[in-house]
């Protein structure tokens, strides 16, 4: 049950809204999850500072119940910078991904 989501001081297209969701749902296999869990947001245009300069920029927050290997966010940490750097020509040295990991997760009424 993971959550990806991304903020960005650019704007975000629809098509590129589509192009990250299914490279998203691809990315998210390096920990361990499936894309059939997979929830995306995207936060576009947001007023972002990062290292002192208002250059576009963006941060990426994985959610995720239960947790995942070192290697693992490792891996995934450089597949989700890549896929933003290509996607929205932001550059991967101004872009933050956060992990955190749930312990409880409620869906449809119930909590895993």
């Amino acid at each position: 049950m993971p959550l990806i989501t991304t903020k960005t001081s650019t704007e975000i297209s629809k098509e590129q809204e589509v192009s990250l969701k299914e490279k998203f749902g691809k990315a998210i296999e390096l920990i361990g999850k499936s894309e059939s869990w997979l929830m995306v947001e995207f936060q576009d245009n947001c007023r972002l500072y990062f290292k002192g300069s208002d250059e576009n920029c963006a941060m990426i927050e994985v959610d995720l119940f239960g947790k995942a290997t070192d290697s693992g966010y490792d891996a995934l940490t450089e597949k989700l910078t890549e896929i933003v750097e290509n996607e929205l020509g932001i550059d991967r040295g101004r872009i933050y991904v956060k992990y955190n990991e749930i312990s409880h997760w409620g869906y449809s009424g119930f909590n895993f």
